[in-house]
């Protein structure tokens, strides 16, 4: 029953994050992607805060740690991502960023030696070819935004790895604190460096956007993934969160009135066929463990 319940929150979270495409390309109408990662985790980090307090006197070092790890790679997702949903559609972006499902099995097999399936190999060729057909033009050169966004997909990867590794030893509050804490310190030496708030124009909808990205879209998506996550193995994890895409789509196409042509469509075919193919090496590897039982 866990199990179920940590699908489906990881479920939830693929819908707000999807919503959270939108409130991004929203918001950067009105803020730079160093105000919005700034505004972003530093709200986050109030929110968590008093979740994390009782904790203060017990906090060890090695969670201190893993938060600040699990920190540096949310910050290199979200700034990528953002910076390059300023050059690319926000479906696009939605769908890139859902390649990170095919590099769950490998970083664990760099890093682990873990194997990986024929499933998982084919999987990856078929998401390469996805992205492809989603970000190559007729020279075969790719857009700035589509390339930062598939490295943004690595870095959610490893994101998802790690929070699936580090769940199993430390508190939850303890490592979602830490890690807005350390994306904020990241976010704010970024916002410096690139010329600091300066001047702009906040709009209505851009301090919605901007509230629901920290509050919603950052806070709560990242209690119900660290919590789920204890529940359900990384690789799943990956591919549950993967249909974010979908949503993401979806809403950008309900809310934006995004065109969508059929190179769009069949890439993000591709796509999610990649994550299909990634899914059915879990479905026989679960019966086998239930037979050994």
């Amino acid at each position: 029953m866990k199990k179920y319940l940590g699908m489906l929150g990881l479920l939830i979270v693929t819908v707000i994050w999807g919503g959270g495409f939108v409130a991004s390309d929203i918001a950067l109408s009105s803020l730079s992607p160093a105000q919005i990662l700034v505004t972003r985790f530093l709200l986050a980090s109030v929110l968590m805060f008093p979740l994390c307090a009782r904790h203060l006197k017990s906090i060890k070092k090695q969670e201190i740690r893993a938060g600040i790890i699990l920190g540096v790679y949310l910050f290199a997702a979200f700034a990528l991502q953002i910076v390059g949903l300023k050059y690319t559609t926000p479906s696009k972006n939605a769908f890139l960023t859902a390649t990170n499902v095919v590099f769950v099995p490998f970083i664990a097999r760099v890093l682990y030696r873990k194997h990986v399936s024929v499933q998982g190999v084919i999987g990856a060729f078929m998401a390469i070819a996805g992205a492809g057909v989603l970000s190559l033009d007729k020279n075969f050169a790719i857009g700035l935004g589509d390339g930062l966004t598939l490295l943004c997909a690595v870095c959610f990867a490893l994101h998802i790895f790690f929070t699936g590794e580090y769940v199993e030893k430390y508190r939850v509050t303890v490592l979602i604190f830490f890690q807005m804490v350390t994306a904020f310190a990241f976010s704010l030496f970024y916002l410096l460096i690139t010329g600091g708030w300066g001047e702009f124009s906040m709009t209505r909808e851009g301090i919605l956007s901007v509230l629901y990205l920290g509050a919603v879209s950052t806070t709560l998506t990242y209690l119900i993934q660290t919590a789920s996550q204890q529940y359900v193995d990384e690789t799943r994890s990956a591919i549950i969160l993967s249909m974010e895409a979908v949503f993401g789509t979806l809403f950008s196409v309900l809310l934006l009135h995004e065109k969508i042509d059929g190179k769009m469509v069949a890439g993000c075919i591709l796509i999610l066929g990649a994550v299909l193919v990634s899914e059915i090496k879990i479905m026989p590897l679960s019966r086998c463990e239930r037979d050994t039982a």
